[in-house]
């Protein structure tokens, strides 16, 4: 009977090693995860604060944007209004043009010539001879 006993205390014993050993085996590995998780979390907290202000940059950048195709929007339409009074503008020199040639002659290069006379140059200014001459 004491063989007995002494073999269930070695088989105890031996368990109990294997045991202790598996739990200290798998309280590391709930360590190592734990660490894991904590990584993680922190990890996730930093990736919601760049979310957080990349949005804000965003809903910037959408604002200025807008205000960007506002004032596009106004200047094309001071554009097309400032293009029809130009070419109205510039069709009227035009048809100015056509009359005056019609009434200096036609088309010739004499005619043109006569409608864009230009000054006569002015006259240049001589070197002074007088009283100050004799002086030197």
């Amino acid at each position: 009977e004491a063989e007995a006993e002494a073999e269930e205390k070695a088989y105890c014993d031996e368990q109990m090693t294997k045991t202790e050993a598996k739990k200290s085996e798998l309280e590391d590995d709930v360590a190592k995860m734990t660490a894991k998780i904590d990584q993680s979390a922190s990890k996730s907290a930093q990736l919601k604060e760049e979310v957080k202000v990349l949005q804000e940059e965003l809903a910037a950048l959408t604002k200025e944007q807008a205000e960007m195709d506002k004032i596009r929007q106004e200047t094309h339409a001071d554009y097309v209004v400032a293009k029809k009074d130009l070419e109205l503008g510039l069709s009227g020199v035009r048809k100015a043009l056509t009359v005056l040639r019609d009434y200096y002659g036609g088309d010739s290069e004499e005619a043109e010539a006569s409608m864009l006379q230009q000054p006569a140059p002015p006259v240049k200014h001589s070197k002074a001879t007088g009283a100050g001459t004799g002086i030197i």
